[in-house]
C-alpha cells in the first residue's frame, strides 16, 4: 500500500492523473474499502496525495465566502458570510442550514476553524455517484446514509449535478434564487440550454475553469462586488465580431450578448419573484393555500407570500460589472424600495453594456428606530427560544440575529420593501431564436429607453 501512495504520488508530480495513468491505478484501488465514519476522515484520505490542491482550495470563494475587496468606497472582506439579501436575509444564527452548501463540513457557527484542512469538503464537487448528499441543516455535513468509501472510490471531475447540488437551490430550494439556474439544467434540451443541452454536452467547468489552484472563474453578484481576474464573459470562448453582420457587432460594443441570446429565463420551471416575511405565521390550513398557475403554492407559514414566474423577460440595465451594496449596519431609508443590490453603470460609461437581470422583490423585516436591515435568527432546532421557525415571534428572532451578526436593536421592528439584481447567464437559447430587431424596437419592444438614459426609441436618431 505504501508503494502504490509513493507511486500515486509520483504519477500525480509528472502530470498524470489517477484516473487514467497505469502507474497510479485508480480511486477505486487506492481509497480502499474503508470504512469512513465522518467527511474529515474522507478528506484526510485525499490528502495523501492531494494536499496542495486542498490547501489552494482553501484560498477560493468557495472555502471562504468572502473576499477582500473594494464595495461603496472602502475595502472591507465581504461575500456571502456576511452579505444582506432578501431570501433568508444572512447567515448570522443560521449557519448550521445556511453553510449545508458550504463546501465544508461543521460550520456551525462563528467558531468555525477556516484553516483546518480536514474540513474541506472534496465529495460535495468530485464524488460521480449521484448519492452524496449533506444534512439539510447540519452544518455541511454528510447524510447519515451516505457510503463515504463508495463515494470516495468514485470521485473524478465535477458534474453538472454536482454543481448544482448548491447552486441550484440557492434561497431555500430549487429555482429560488437565480432563475437562470435550476434543476433543469442537469440535463436540459437545447432549448432550455445550448450550451449544456446542445451538442456540446459542456459542463460547468468548460466555462468555469479553475485548474490546480480552484480559483473557479466567474463569481456571482453575491459574492463579486468589483469586476478582477475572477470575471468571466462570452468572449472567453467566443471571438469578438463573430457576427456576420457589422451593424450585429456594432450593437454588442454595448449590448452584452446576454441581452440578446437569453430572450427569457426560467425556461423549464418557474422561479421565485416575489417574497413577502411580512405575512409569515398565519395558520392557515394546507388545503386552503392557494396555488397559482404552475401549481406552485403561494404562501407558507415559515416563509410568507410568494410570487413565481416562468419564462420571465428580463429587466435591462446598463452594467458595468459592478454593483453597488447595503451592507449590514447601513442606514437605510423605508419610505423607498431598499435596493440590496443595484447594478451599475449608465449609457455614458465606456465599460458598461445593457444587460439582462432577475430582479428580486419582496418585503423583510428592518430595526424602525435604527432603520437597519434587520438579520433574523429564521432556523433553530425544536428547542430554540428565539428561532423564527419554532417560535414565530419577530422580536426575538431579530433580537438574536441581531446580536449574532453583532448589530445593535432597538426593539422595535417593521418591514421594508426590497430588491436585488441577479445577472442572467444560463438558458442560452439556440442562435435562431436570439432577439430580432423588432423585439427591442419599436412599439412593442421590450426595453425601457427612458430607463436606460434615452429620450426614447434611439432607432429614432432624435432620441440618442
Amino acid at each position: 500500500m505504501k508503494l502504490r501512495k509513493l507511486m500515486a504520488r509520483m504519477a500525480l508530480l509528472l502530470g498524470l492523473s489517477l484516473a487514467t495513468s497505469a502507474i497510479a491505478g485508480n480511486h477505486a484501488d487506492y481509497v480502499g474499502a474503508g470504512p469512513f465514519k465522518t467527511g474529515p476522515e474522507v478528506t484526510k484520505k485525499c490528502m495523501e496525495c492531494h494536499e496542495a490542491e486542498t490547501k489552494s482550495f482553501m484560498k477560493s470563494v468557495h472555502w471562504t465566502w468572502a473576499k477582500k475587496q473594494k464595495i461603496n468606497g472602502k475595502e472591507m472582506e465581504y461575500g456571502k458570510k456576511n452579505a444582506l439579501n432578501n431570501f433568508c436575509v444572512a447567515i448570522d444564527s443560521n449557519w448550521p442550514r445556511c453553510t449545508s452548501c458550504h463546501a465544508g463540513y461543521g460550520w456551525k457557527d462563528k467558531s468555525f476553524d477556516f484553516n483546518k484542512a480536514e474540513n474541506v469538503d472534496c465529495l460535495v464537487c468530485h464524488e460521480t455517484t449521484g448519492t452524496y448528499k449533506k444534512t439539510p441543516a447540519g452544518a455541511g455535513n454528510p447524510d447519515a446514509k451516505v457510503d463515504l468509501a463508495k463515494v470516495a472510490q468514485s470521485v473524478g471531475k465535477p458534474t453538472r449535478a454536482a454543481c448544482g447540488s448548491c447552486h441550484f437551490y440557492g434561497g431555500g430550494g430549487d429555482r429560488v434564487k437565480h432563475g437562470d439556474l435550476d434543476s433543469s439544467l442537469a440535463k436540459p434540451t437545447a432549448d432550455i440550454d445550448v450550451h449544456m443541452g446542445g451538442k456540446a454536452q459542456m459542463t460547468c467547468q468548460s466555462c468555469h475553469k479553475g485548474g490546480k489552484d480552484h480559483a473557479i472563474k466567474g463569481e456571482a453578484i453575491a459574492v463579486s462586488v468589483g469586476a478582477g481576474p475572477r470575471i468571466m464573459g462570452c468572449t472567453d470562448c467566443h471571438k469578438k465580431n463573430v457576427h456576420k453582420n457589422a451593424f450585429l457587432n456594432k450593437h454588442a460594443k454595448k449590448v452584452a450578448c446576454q441581452t440578446c441570446h437569453i430572450p427569457t429565463f426560467a425556461k423549464a420551471k418557474p422561479t421565485k419573484t416575489w417574497w413577502d416575511w411580512s405575512t409569515a405565521g398565519k395558520n392557515i390550513p394546507e388545503k386552503d393555500i392557494p396555488k397559482d398557475a404552475y401549481g406552485e403554492k403561494t404562501y407558507a407559514k415559515m416563509k410568507g407570500d410568494f410570487k413565481w414566474e416562468k419564462d420571465v423577460v428580463p429587466t435591462y440595465a446598463w452594467y458595468n460589472g459592478t454593483v453597488e451594496r447595503v451592507l449590514l449596519g447601513d442606514k437605510i431609508d423605508p419610505s423607498k424600495v431598499v435596493k440590496l443590490s443595484a447594478a451599475k453603470g449608465d449609457r455614458n460609461d465606456p465599460n458598461a453594456k445593457i444587460m439582462p437581470f432577475k430582479i428580486m422583490r419582496g418585503k423583510q423585516p428592518y430595526d424602525s428606530v435604527n432603520n437597519t436591515v434587520a438579520v433574523v435568527n429564521t432556523f433553530g432546532p425544536p428547542t430554540s427560544e428565539t428561532a423564527y421557525w419554532v417560535k414565530y415571534d419577530w422580536n426575538k428572532a431579530i433580537e438574536a440575529g441581531m446580536k449574532a451578526a453583532g448589530q445593535p436593536y432597538s426593539g422595535k421592528y417593521g418591514f421594508i420593501e426590497t430588491s436585488m439584481v441577479w445577472a442572467v447567464n444560463h438558458m442560452v437559447a439556440p442562435k435562431d431564436k436570439a432577439l430580432k430587431c423588432n423585439d427591442c424596437h419599436g412599439d412593442k419592444g421590450r426595453l425601457d429607453w427612458k430607463a436606460l438614459g434615452y429620450k426614447g426609441d434611439p432607432k429614432n436618431p432624435a432620441n440618442r
